[in-house]
C-alpha cells in the first residue's frame, strides 16, 4: 500500500514525498482509513511506530475537506500530550504534513513565558497541541476556548496517568464539544487506561501494534551484571569502546541522571542531563547538541525521553533497568528504527535482577549476559546480606546465557556501525 491509495489531498501527498514517506507503516495503514471515516480510535503502539502520522494525516485531510470561508480561524483539532518535547515534535510534524496547506497550527508548554504563545493563538489557529498545565492554564485565562474542536487526541495516556495528569485530562473533557472525534493513543493498556477510553472515546475501532514484537528482531541487545560501586567505570569504559557514538543513556531519577553527567565530564565525555527539573531552554539545547553530534552522550529519565525522536540512534544504555517491563521496551525502541540495526545494553544489579527476569517475560527473550568485562559482578561486594543470600541461589549468570561475546570488539551491525547517527528524515513519527 501507497499514501497516495488511500485518498490523500495532492498537498498533504506532495508533503510526505518531501518527508521521504512512500508506505505507510502498520497502524498508519490500519489508523488512516478508519479515521478518515469519521470514527473514534483507540490506539495501542509504543514510540517509533508511526502513530503521530497515523493522526495527524487524517485529521488534516478533513480539515482540507470542511474547509470554507471563515472570518477567523477557530481551534478545530486539540492534541493532548504528557511532555514538553513531545508536544513539540508533534506540533513539528503537522507543520511539515500541512506545509502545502492553508492549514495553521501551534504549540503551547510550560515552563517558558507565555507571551509568544498568546500571540499565535491570537493570529488564530486550527491545530493546537498542547501540555495539559499550560492548556488549562490559558483557558482560564480566556485565550483559549474549546466550544469549536471537531478532532481530539490524546496522546501517551499511559504517561499522562503517570505524570498526575488524570484530574486535568477530566477537566478538559468537560469543556470539549460532545459531538467530535475522538482518538486515544497509549502505549500500554492497564485498567485505568481502559477506564479512561470509555469516557472519551464514543463508537470507536482498535488498533494495536504490538512492541514486543519490533524489539528483538531490529535491536541487539546485552546485559552486563555489574556491582553498583563500578557501574560509572563500566559506562566510562563502554562509551569510550563499543559505544563510541552517540549514546541515550537512560537513568531512574533525576538525582541520578545530574551525578552521571558530571562523572562523564570528569572522564572527557561530553554529555548533558534532560529531565524534569531542566528550564524548557536547556532541555531544548541539550536534545538540538545531541542530534548535531556536539554531545556523545544525553542522560534522560523515562518521562523526558518520550518526545525525543532522533533518526538512526545508534546505542541506547540503560544505567538502570526500569522496574517497569514495558518501559524497556520504549527505551530500547528508540534504536534500531526503520529497519536499521541498533545495540541496547543495559546494566543490571543483583537486587534488579527481578526486573530482568520480568521484561524477559515480556519480550520472550533471554537477553545474552556479556560475561568476561572489566567490571564483572562480584558477589561478595553486593551491598546487603540478604541480596548475596538470594543472588547465591541464583547463581552468577542471573537470567540470561552465559555464552555472550566479550565487550570488546565492534557491535554486530547491518548498517556500518559508527555511521548510523546520521540524520535524515523518515516515516518514524
Amino acid at each position: 500500500m501507497t499514501f497516495k491509495e488511500l485518498g490523500l489531498d495532492e498537498s498533504i501527498l506532495k508533503a510526505l514525498q518531501d518527508q521521504g514517506y512512500e508506505n505507510p507503516t502498520p497502524i498508519q495503514a490500519q489508523s488512516i482509513p478508519i479515521l478518515l471515516k469519521g470514527k473514534d480510535l483507540l490506539g495501542v503502539a509504543q514510540t517509533g511506530t508511526g502513530k503521530t502520522a497515523a493522526f495527524a494525516i487524517p485529521i488534516l485531510q478533513q480539515l482540507l475537506e470542511g474547509e470554507g470561508p471563515r472570518k477567523q480561524r477557530k481551534i478545530r483539532t486539540l492534541v493532548v500530550t504528557p511532555t514538553r518535547e513531545l508536544a513539540i515534535q508533534i506540533d513539528e510534524n503537522f507543520s511539515a504534513y500541512a506545509k502545502y496547506t492553508n492549514i495553521k497550527n501551534t504549540v503551547i508548554y510550560g515552563g517558558v513565558k507565555q507571551t509568544k504563545q498568546v500571540y499565535a493563538l491570537h493570529q488564530g489557529v486550527d491545530v493546537l497541541v498542547a501540555t495539559p498545565g499550560r492548556l488549562l492554564d490559558l483557558i482560564s485565562q480566556k485565550y483559549i476556548s474549546l466550544k469549536d474542536i471537531q478532532y481530539f487526541v490524546l496522546d501517551e495516556a499511559d504517561q499522562m496517568l503517570d505524570m498526575g495528569f488524570i484530574h486535568d485530562i477530566k477537566k478538559l473533557l468537560k469543556l470539549l464539544p460532545k459531538e467530535r472525534q475522538s482518538l486515544f493513543f497509549s502505549a500500554t493498556m492497564p485498567r485505568a487506561i481502559v477506564d479512561l477510553s470509555k469516557q472519551i472515546l464514543g463508537d470507536f475501532e482498535r488498533v494495536t501494534i504490538e512492541p514486543e514484537k519490533t524489539t528483538a528482531e531490529k535491536v541487539e541487545q546485552r546485559i552486563y551484571h555489574v556491582n553498583k560501586k563500578n557501574k560509572t567505570e563500566l559506562l566510562v569504559h563502554l562509551l569510550t569502546t563499543d559505544m563510541n557514538d552517540s549514546t541515550l543513556v537512560f537513568s531512574r531519577t533525576k538525582h541520578g541522571a545530574n551525578k552521571i553527567v558530571k562523572d562523564l565530564e570528569k572522564a572527557g565525555i561530553n554529555s548533558a542531563a534532560i529531565h524534569g527539573n531542566k528550564s524548557q531552554t536547556a532541555r531544548q539545547k541539550a536534545l538540538g547538541d545531541f542530534k548535531d553530534g556536539k554531545l556523545q552522550a544525553l542522560v534522560a529519565t523515562d518521562i523526558a525521553a518520550r518526545g525525543i525522536d532522533i533518526d538512526e540512534l545508534s546505542y541506547v544504555l540503560n544505567y538502570d533497568l526500569p522496574n517497569v517491563a514495558e518501559s524497556y521496551v520504549h527505551r530500547i525502541g528508540r534504536t534500531g528504527r526503520a529497519g536499521s540495526s541498533g545495540l541496547a545494553a543495559s546494566f543490571c544489579m543483583l537486587e534488579e535482577r527481578p526486573f530482568l527476569r520480568d521484561i524477559e517475560k515480556l519480550i520472550q527473550t533471554k537477553i545474552p549476559v556479556v560475561n568476561d568485562h572489566p567490571f564483572e559482578f562480584k558477589m561478595e561486594d553486593a551491598a546487603e546480606p540478604s541480596l548475596k543470600k538470594q543472588g547465591g541461589n541464583r547463581g552468577r549468570g542471573g537470567g540470561g546465557g552465559r555464552n555472550s561475546k566479550p565487550s570488546g570488539g565492534k557491535p554486530k551491525s547491518n548498517s556500518g556501525g559508527g555511521n548510523r547517527n546520521k540524520s535524515r528524515s523518515r516515516n518514524s513519527n
